[in-house]
């Protein structure tokens, strides 16, 4: 009965060792697709903000137009 708990204790602590294990070795990560995101999401920002002054401008024309 003894060995039995023991041997399922040892499996329990290796599957989890093993899951540890794994962890450690994916943390690896290539500074190329990091800089390469950073430039798509710079070209978004700089998108959105032009799209922004755009439609504020044609609103305030369209607001000016109506108005007088």
């Amino acid at each position: 009965m003894k060995n039995s708990i023991v041997s399922f204790k040892d499996k329990i602590i290796q599957r989890y060792k093993t899951v540890e294990e794994n962890l450690e070795e994916n943390k690896s990560t290539n500074i190329n697709v990091l800089l390469n995101r950073v430039k798509l999401d710079k070209k978004k920002e700089s998108r959105k903000k032009i799209l922004f002054t755009a439609a504020t401008s044609l609103g305030l024309v369209l607001f000016g137009v109506l108005i007088f």
